[in-house]
């Protein structure tokens, strides 16, 4: 068996029948030439008929809150499901139906996972090859969005005629040689002194922070407004999905000298500035974003290994670069400070830190208040094409958690040459959150004007943002 941390367990504590904790993606594949009208079919038999047992961390079982022990009744029938589309089979069908399965709770008296197959979808072009899909989902108390991904990449091949016949539940067995369960278990005496070590660097960071305020990198954990975005959430879900070219991103990042992950966060600051200005519901005060940072060193595929950094969006500015300066500047103050403490640092920082709003979603003492707005999250993918039996994985697009008081949730993922979205919303609560895929494609486009004529002007946002943040710098 093994001990749930703390992280782990708020996962737990945080979920309800509104408010679903596990993470997921939609894998979109398409048919390879030539193969059998039944090829999906043949596929799937192979899996249901399949005596293989479960393999890490499928096989695990929640034991009391407090432990993971290994699954001694799988059942298949449970966690395995296999659809088609009704005719015409188009994605907003496809997203609608992964929509609905992502509401649902997962039965914690079984392992905490979930697998669809999908079938009947349309080719991306007219005589193109047909599609499937797969839809997974995972409580994320077993994965963080790191695990998660390596788990997808994992479970698949990057060779086009390499044939799997184990299922996708026990493909991990290929690799047992190549990576690690999970983290490598600690004595009780090595944890105490490890934790009492975090105790000054930790008290140091708390009173730098208070050092810092008012400074433009600085974002405290009661700036966030009160915003639609912030409302109480229903079981609805809607999963808004779209790819954009990567290079997009790269260029804009390389003309201003930032960060790729600062031009991702410029992109859905701009856009949700027009989604709720469409509304009339943009707060005077600028949106704060809480952005994951994995903490991940090691090959294992289980638990969570991360922080987070607060992102000042700077939403109340009509200035694209206005707001791509103050992001960068928050997120390197962040970034900064992390790289002063070790791992375990961190993890206990943020927990102060961040003590009040973890007991502010469980209790909702205070539902007019929160630490932040929205979560965004950037996850690294693989930047070789993946295969399954010869099907082409096409794309891969992230869903992701929402909760009380956290109605969107945008979590991205890199694969091949394109930066796949996920928006992750309460549909009662947001209404037509699809807009936002059209109104971050306007706003990647002013970025990439923006960033062309700055170039052309000799000017960038990590220049005009030093000055600024030079105070800050250990």
């Amino acid at each position: 068996m093994r001990l749930l941390t703390a992280v782990d367990q708020l996962f737990l504590l945080l979920e309800s029948r509104k408010q679903p904790m596990h993470v997921g993606g939609l894998f979109l594949f398409e048919v390879p030439e030539g193969a059998d009208s039944d090829f999906v079919y043949q596929l799937v038999k192979q899996m249901q008929e399949s005596d293989v047992p479960p393999s890490f961390p499928f096989n695990q079982v929640l034991e009391h809150m407090l432990f993971w022990k290994q699954d001694k009744d799988f059942d298949v029938e449970h966690h395995f499901h296999h659809i088609a589309l009704p005719k015409p089979g188009r994605i907003r069908e496809l997203l609608m139906y992964v929509s609905r399965e992502h509401g649902r709770l997962l039965d914690r008296a079984m392992p905490l996972w979930e697998y669809h197959v999908i079938e009947g979808i349309q080719p991306e072009v007219e005589g193109g090859p047909e599609r499937f899909a797969w839809y997974f989902k995972i409580h994320h108390s077993l994965v963080d969005g790191i695990a998660a991904m390596r788990l997808v990449q994992k479970s698949l091949s990057q060779s086009p005629t390499e044939p799997v016949t184990l299922p996708v539940w026990s493909l991990l067995a290929r690799h047992r040689n190549q990576i690690n369960d999970m983290p490598a278990e600690k004595s009780v005496k090595h944890i105490m002194k490890e934790q009492i070590s975090t105790i000054k660097p930790v008290f140091t960071e708390l009173l730098d922070n208070l050092k810092n305020y008012g400074d433009d990198g600085y974002v405290g954990i009661f700036d966030a407004p009160m915003s639609i975005l912030n409302k109480r959430i229903s079981a609805s879900r809607r999963i808004a999905a779209q790819s954009y070219d990567i290079q997009r991103f790269n260029n804009i990042a390389e003309r201003l000298k930032i960060s790729r992950n600062d031009v991702v966060l410029a992109v859905c600051a701009g856009a949700i500035r027009r989604y709720l200005i469409s509304m009339d519901a943009l707060p005077s005060k600028p949106l704060i974003a809480f952005v994951p940072m994995s903490l991940r060193n090691d090959t294992s595929l289980s638990g969570n290994q991360l922080s987070f950094v607060l992102a000042n969006l700077g939403t109340h500015l009509d200035d694209p670069l206005r707001r791509i300066e103050l992001i960068h500047c928050s997120m390197n103050n962040g970034k900064r400070r992390f790289r002063r403490m070790n791992q375990a640092q961190v993890i206990n920082y943020s927990l102060v830190s961040y003590a009040w709003e973890g007991i502010n979603l469980l209790t909702g003492l205070f539902p007019k208040k929160q630490a932040f707005n929205l979560i965004i999250s950037n996850v690294p993918g693989s930047d070789k094409p993946l295969y399954w039996n010869g099907a082409r994985l096409q794309s891969l697009y992230p869903a992701s958690v929402v909760f009380n008081g956290q109605a969107m949730n945008i979590t991205l993922a890199s694969y091949l040459d394109k930066i796949e979205f996920g928006i992750t919303a309460c549909s009662k609560a947001l209404p037509h959150v699809q807009d936002m895929l059209m109104l971050i494609e306007e706003e990647l486009q002013l970025l990439e004007s923006v960033s062309k004529e700055l170039q052309f002007k000799g000017i960038t946002v990590e220049d005009k943002s030093a000055k600024k943040t030079k105070k800050l710098a250990p």
